[in-house]
């Protein structure tokens, strides 16, 4: 006849240790159903059928943990205390990742303890480190589990717990279980699972349960170390193709933010970015492009990229969308961003903006007051439609421009119009002159601590402009004579800005710069001077020529102007315009080098 199993697992028909048939519990009516079979019961009184039970209760709990942490947790609240009274988990540090063979099997560390409420007292050991050719790593790579007073093993076991001097703190009998947590290709630790005295020993089908539990737990360890590589590698992608930090051009400030979705490895394709631009302009770039996956992350940067090499063009925004869109489609159709740019001029106080399907930005008054700026919604970068338009706005002192993306106004609970109304709340609401970094803030809201489907980018411009008198320029007519025409009014301006001490360095790097452009030019030439914390000199002309700085030998007559600039000025450069050149250098306020 066929005989049943017992509640510890071996023939019979009592569990090890009861007083008799009588004092066995009585078998439900009607079976729990498998998620409840784990919940506190100890299996040890309960038939083979509800151990079965038991088991695909408890994978399934494991199989729930997304992360190392939740992984070892749902496995330590499913086998305690239904299975055991207590469990250690030691993890190797570093997990071992990929294919690759290692011949130094590492530290163990303990990563989790599990102990029930009643259970004895029992202590692990916090890092263990086997050696290479020893009994505890041949156990773990062997893969099975085995009692704790399985013969020769005694040593291992002491190691675990971290009790080789101390006699007797070993559990007796079959009351400990070691469990390798064996993954695909990898030893990745062991379960230790203890019983106290009050419970009947471990089984040898008990054994199979454990192997069970701790096959099921190194899957999910394999599986919560391949999605954090995976995650932080989309999180590296996103945030390297995001600008390390934002420029500090004069006449406004900067400011952003980014938050990764909460599901970090569906990455998007959220960026922002601020370019200096000729004459002390600056470029205010923002973008979303569709979809989440590492593949939006780099079609956001080739799109990032892009943007950067026309703006260094000085086109207007509508032509930078137009040539971006060109350039999109060679990407492929299916893949479509939305993107805004707006050139800001802290000069003429001029923002001129264009949009290619994007959310319209948020413009905050000094007064405390909210605007929506519409700007003409072209077609999505990609589409191929083009019809892009510029809108050109006053933009006054103290004003702040914020460019953002869908994550911050766009929930499972509002849409996109309601959540740009929310935004506007948020922003008026505040203090009535907030810090840049404070206003961010203000606009996340409590969107930097919640759950988040989409990724978020943020980017703020406070408007301070230039003052009038600290600007000066004139258009001169390319004759040979202009150069000391230039040199003249130089000389009367920083007399009247109180630069006496760089006078005769200005003139002199002012005279050679004109002098070049007038070689080349067709047109008036423009000369310019700002003072801000530096002196800056810009000359435009309608030549593409970009001079380049060389070494004039003894017998050249020439060929010594842009040596005099780079040795005389802290910063000078050539940029390419739409109309020509500029050619622009730096001097600084106080301390400017004397000629010799």
């Amino acid at each position: 006849m066929t005989k049943q199993l017992g509640a510890d697992g071996g023939a019979g028909g009592r569990p090890a240790g009861a007083p008799g048939p009588a004092a066995a519990p009585p078998r439900p009516e009607r079976p729990a159903p498998p998620s409840e079979a784990p919940a506190g019961r100890p299996i040890a009184s309960e038939p083979q059928t509800d151990r079965l039970r038991y088991l695909d209760a408890a994978t399934r709990q494991i199989a729930r943990g997304m992360n190392l942490d939740e992984t070892l947790g749902e496995l330590c609240r499913a086998a305690v205390p239904a299975f055991a009274d207590t469990a250690f988990v030691h993890l190797y540090a570093p997990l071992p990742v990929g294919d690759e063979g290692t011949t130094d099997p590492g530290v163990l560390r303990l990563h989790t303890t599990a102990p029930a409420t009643d259970a004895a007292t029992v202590q692990a050991a916090e890092a263990v480190r086997p050696a290479g050719d020893g009994l505890l790593v041949k156990l773990l790579q062997a893969g099975r589990p085995v009692f704790g007073n399985t013969p020769g093993l005694r040593s291992v076991v002491a190691e675990l717990l971290g009790v080789a001097n101390r006699p007797g703190a070993v559990p007796p009998g079959r009351r400990l279980i070691i469990a390798p947590l064996h993954g695909r290709s990898h030893v990745m630790g062991s379960v230790v699972l203890i019983r106290s005295p009050g419970r009947p020993d471990f089984t040898y089908d008990d054994l199979l349960v454990a192997s069970q539990l701790a096959t099921h737990t190194a899957l999910g360890i394999h599986k919560a170390v391949l999605y954090a590589r995976e995650a932080a590698v989309a999180d590296t992608l996103q945030r390297t193709m995001l600008p390390p930090s934002l420029p500090e051009p004069t006449g406004v400030v900067l400011a952003s933010r980014y938050l990764p979705a909460s599901r970090t490895a569906q990455v998007g394709g959220d960026w922002y970015d601020a370019i200096p631009l000729p004459g002390n302009r600056v470029a205010l770039v923002i973008g979303d492009v569709m979809g989440h996956s590492m593949t939006s992350a780099a079609i956001m940067g080739q799109l990032r990229t892009i943007v950067q090499t026309l703006a260094g063009l000085d086109l207007s925004p509508d032509e930078i969308l137009h040539h971006l869109d060109e350039q999109a489609e060679r990407l492929g159709s299916e893949h479509t961003a939305t993107c805004l740019y707006a050139m800001y001029d802290p000069v003429l106080h001029r923002l001129l903006m264009s949009n290619a399907g994007h959310l319209p930005p948020v413009l905050l008054h000094p007064d405390g007051s909210t605007e929506v700026v519409q700007v003409p919604p072209g077609a999505p970068i990609g589409v191929g439609s083009g019809g892009f338009e510029s809108v050109e706005l006053h933009a006054p002192v103290g004003a702040t421009l914020l460019l953002y993306t869908d994550g911050l106004v766009e929930s499972r609970d509002s849409d996109v119009l309601t959540g740009v109304d929310r935004l506007c709340a948020r922003l008026g609401g505040g203090a009535p002159d907030p810090g840049l970094e404070e206003l961010c803030d203000q606009a996340l809201g409590t969107l930097g601590a919640g759950d988040r489907d989409d990724d978020i980018a943020l980017l703020a411009a406070r408007f301070e402009g230039i003052l009038p008198d600290t600007v000066a320029y004139w258009y001169l007519a390319p004759r040979p004579q202009t150069a000391g025409q230039a040199r003249r009014l130089t000389r009367r301006t920083l007399r009247q800005w109180g630069l006496d001490s760089l006078l005769e360095s200005t003139e002199l790097l002012v005279s050679e710069v004109v002098a070049n452009a007038v070689r080349f030019a067709g047109r008036p030439i423009t000369l310019r001077l700002l003072r801000t914390d530096v002196l800056r000199c810009e000359v435009e002309d309608d030549s593409t020529v970009v001079p380049r700085m060389r070494h004039a030998r003894l017998s050249d007559e020439g060929g010594r102007g842009l040596f005099l600039v780079d040795q005389l000025a802290e910063r000078w450069g050539a940029t390419r315009v739409s109309t020509g050149k500029v050619v622009w250098f730096e001097l600084p306020l106080v301390g400017g080098r004397d000629l010799d």
